[in-house]
C-alpha cells in the first residue's frame, strides 16, 4: 500500500521521530511506522496537527530526522507553526507529509498542498506511484537536511491507497541518522522581526536557486514515449498519479510529456527545454492549475508563443478527481484524434447494471444514534440548533435522525453554537463533539464559551476511540500508539477545571435516563455539558441480539421511521419489522422505544458506562 511504502521509506531514511494526527487518506503512514518500528523511533499520535508539527520541529532542531503526518485539512491546523518554521529553518531533515484528497472522497475540501507550498515558500515533492513514493521520501529527507528547510511530501489518495509490488531495504540497510543534539543559539532559534527579515531574503534566494536545482532533479523529466514523433508540436505537462494516467492513455500517440515532481519551486529551465518547438501544451493535474499557471508565466517571461491549456481553459475539469477516462478523453480531444473503441462491435460486452446507491449511515448499534435520538426527543417542540462536527457522528445529519444542522471543521460546532446563541437568545443551542475531537480542538471553544458567558449545551459523544479514521488511541483511552499504558485524561475533570458546574455522564443506551438528563441539563443557564459514554460497536462484542415477535408487532414502523438503524427492515410482506441478526449488536434502543414491547433479546455490552449523574 502507498502509505506503507511511504512509512518504510521514512524508516529506511533513518527517521528518528514521527508525530501526526489521524486523517484519511494519511493515517496508515504513522500506524505502519509504529508497527514496523525497529525499536529506535519515537512515534506519537499528537492531540492535533499543530502539536504534531511543533513536536517534529523540536526534534529537527536537535538534528533528528522528523516526519509529521496529516491530511490536507489538517495542514490548516498546523499552518501557524509551519509558516514561522520556514523562517527559522531546521537542522535535521523534516518532512511534512500531507495527504491530499481529490474528489473529495473523505474530506471537507479539495485543497491542493502544492498551492500551500507556494504560499508558505516550502518546497514540495509530488510522487506519482507507490514505488516512487518509497524512494522519493528518502530523497526528501536528504534534501530537507541539505537546505535546512522543512519540505512537503504531497501524496494523494490514489497514491496513498494504491498498491504495488516493490523492493524495500532490510532493517540492517536503514540509514542511521546521527543526532547532534540541540545547540543553544538565540540568533537562530528565537524568531524576532529582525531575524525574519534576514531569513525571508535568504529563503527567496534559496527558492530562486532551487528552480535550477530541481530542473536537474532526476524525477522531473521530459518523457519521449515509444513512437512519439520528435517533431510533434504538442506537449503534455502533468504530475502525480496523473502522470501514470497520461502514459497509459497515450500509448505511443504523438506528444511530448513533461512530468513535474517538484511543483514548487518550479523547475523553470526544464520547462523551457520542454516548451521549445511546441505550439500548445495541455496541463493534466489535480487539483489547482499549478503547472498551467507556471507555464503560462514562463511563456510570458520569455516571450514564447505557446498556447497553454488545462483547467483555466476548460480542457480539464476545474474541480474533482481525475480518472483514466477523464484524462483519456482530454488527450483524445487535445491531440485531435477520434475516440478508439475498447473493442469491436462484435466483441461488445453487455453494459453492467448500475450499482445501488448506498449512502453512509451510522452503524447498527452505534451509541451515537441513541445519543442523537435522546436529544431529539427531549427537545421536541422547542426552538433548537444542533451544531455538528467532524467524525462518525456527522452522519447524524441523515434522515430520520436529522440532527446535524451545521458542520464546518473540527471543533467549530462549539463556536458556531455560541455565535447563534448570542444572536438568537431564544434558541436552545447544542454542540456535538466526539471524545477525540474534544481533545484535538474542542477544549479551546469550550473555554471561550465559559469565559464569554454563552448559553449552550455541549454534548460529548464519547465512544472511547477515534472511530472515523480507524480506532486510534487518544488522551482519553489510556494508551499510546507505542503501546504504553498511561493515565487517562478525564473529560469530566477538564470541563470542571474550565469552570463548568453542570457536567453529567450518562449511558446513551439507557434511553429514558438519557432523555430525562437532556431535559434537565438543557434547562440550566450558561454552559453545561452531557457526556454520552458508550463504546464504539467496532471495539466491543455484542452480548445478545434483538428480534421482533411478529405476533406482537403492530406494524407501526416507529423503530424504522425514527431510528434509521440498518439492522431493522420490513418483512417480506412489507407490513411488520424484522431485525437482521447479522447486523444487530443488541444495543436494545429499538426495544426501549417499541410502543408494544414487540422487540426483545438484546443485551448491552458490559463495558458500557452505566447511567447516572456524575458528581
Amino acid at each position: 500500500m502507498g502509505n506503507e511504502a511511504i512509512a518504510l521509506g521514512a524508516l529506511a531514511a533513518g527517521v528518528n521521530l514521527v508525530a501526526g494526527y489521524p486523517g484519511t487518506p494519511s493515517t496508515e503512514v504513522l500506524e505502519t511506522i509504529a508497527k514496523r518500528n525497529p525499536g529506535n523511533v519515537y512515534v506519537e499520535w499528537s492531540i492535533n496537527e499543530k502539536a504534531g508539527m511543533e513536536v517534529a520541529a523540536g526534534a529537527a532542531y536537535t538534528g533528528a530526522r522528523a516526519l509529521v503526518t496529516m491530511k490536507q485539512v489538517g495542514l490548516n491546523v498546523a499552518s501557524d507553526p509551519l509558516m514561522s518554521l520556514e523562517y527559522i529553518g531546521v537542522k535535521g531533515g523534516m518532512v511534512v507529509l500531507v495527504a491530499d484528497d481529490p474528489g473529495p472522497i473523505s474530506s471537507q475540501t479539495e485543497q491542493d498542498t502544492r498551492t500551500f507550498g507556494m504560499f508558505s515558500k516550502v518546497p514540495v515533492f509530488d510522487p506519482s506511484s507507490v514505488a516512487e513514493a518509497y524512494e522519493m521520501i528518502q530523497e526528501a529527507f536528504a534534501f530537507s537536511e541539505e537546505y535546512k528547510t522543512p519540505v512537503f511530501f504531497r501524496a494523494t489518495t490514489r497514491v496513498d491507497h494504491g498498491y504495488e509490488a516493490i523492493d524495500v531495504k532490510d532493517v540492517d540497510e536503514y540509514y542511521v541518522n546521527p543526532v547532534e543534539g540541540f545547540i543553544k543559539d538565540a540568533s537562530r532559534w528565537v524568531i524576532f522581526p529582525r531575524l525574519s527579515v534576514k531569513n525571508h531574503a535568504l529563503i527567496e534566494k534559496r527558492n530562486a536557486d532551487l528552480k535550477d536545482v530541481f530542473s536537474d532533479y532526476h524525477r522531473n523529466q521530459i518523457v519521449a514515449e515509444p513512437g512519439t514523433d520528435a517533431l510533434c508540436r504538442k506537449g503534455i505537462a502533468t504530475q502525480g498519479v496523473n502522470f501514470m494516467y497520461t502514459l497509459d492513455s497515450l500509448r505511443g500517440r504523438n506528444a511530448r510529456v513533461m512530468r513535474v515532481a517538484t511543483p514548487f519551486p518550479f523547475p523553470e529551465k526544464l520547462a523551457l527545454s520542454f516548451l521549445e518547438g511546441l505550439d500548445e501544451v495541455l496541463c493534466v493535474e489535480e487539483l489547482d492549475p499549478v503547472i498551467e499557471r507556471a507555464l503560462t508565466y514562463i511563456c510570458g517571461k520569455y516571450g514564447l508563443s505557446v498556447k497553454i491549456r488545462g483547467k483555466l481553459t476548460g480542457d480539464i475539469p476545474p474541480s474533482g478527481e481525475n480518472s483514466m477516462e477523464i484524462v483519456g478523453s482530454a488527450l483524445t480531444a487535445f491531440l485531435g484524434e477520434a475516440e478508439t473503441p475498447a473493442c469491436s462491435a462484435g466483441d461488445a460486452l453487455p453494459k453492467p447494471p448500475a450499482l445501488p446507491v448506498r449512502p453512509p449511515v451510522l452503524c447498527a448499534g452505534c451509541p451515537h444514534r441513541a445519543s442523537f435520538y435522546a436529544v431529539k426527543i427531549a427537545m421536541r417542540g422547542q426552538k433548537t440548533i444542533y451544531c455538528g462536527d467532524i467524525g462518525c457522528y456527522t452522519l447524524g445529519n441523515a434522515m430520520p435522525l436529522d440532527m446535524c444542522d451545521t458542520c464546518l471543521c473540527m471543533g467549530a460546532g462549539i463556536g458556531i453554537a455560541q455565535g447563534v446563541g448570542h444572536m438568537e437568545p431564544d434558541t436552545k443551542c447544542f454542540a456535538f463533539v466526539g471524545d477525540s475531537t474534544f481533545f484535538a480542538s474542542g477544549i479551546t471553544g469550550t473555554v471561550n464559551a465559559f469565559y464569554n458567558q454563552a448559553d449552550m449545551t455541549l454534548i460529548v459523544l464519547d465512544n472511547s476511540t477515534t472511530a472515523m479514521t480507524g480506532h486510534q488511541p487518544h488522551p482519553g483511552t489510556g494508551r499510546t500508539v507505542m503501546g504504553q499504558v498511561v493515565e487517562k485524561v478525564s473529560i469530566e475533570r477538564v470541563l470542571r477545571a474550565i469552570g463548568l458546574t453542570v457536567v453529567e455522564t450518562v449511558d446513551p443506551l439507557d434511553f429514558d435516563l438519557s432523555v430525562e438528563t437532556v431535559k434537565r441539563v438543557a434547562a440550566e443557564p450558561g454552559v453545561k455539558a452531557i457526556i454520552f459514554r458508550s463504546p464504539c460497536i467496532a471495539i466491543s462484542k455484542p452480548k445478545g441480539r434483538s428480534s421482533v415477535d411478529p405476533d406482537k408487532c403492530i406494524g407501526c414502523r416507529k423503530c424504522i421511521r425514527e431510528l434509521g438503524c440498518p439492522a431493522i427492515i420490513l418483512a417480506g410482506d412489507g407490513k411488520k419489522a424484522v431485525i437482521d441478526p447479522s447486523l444487530c449488536t443488541g444495543c436494545t434502543l429499538c426495544e426501549q422505544i417499541c410502543p408494544v414491547k414487540a422487540i426483545s433479546g438484546g443485551a448491552k455490552n458490559d463495558t458500557a458506562q452505566k447511567g447516572g449523574r456524575h458528581e
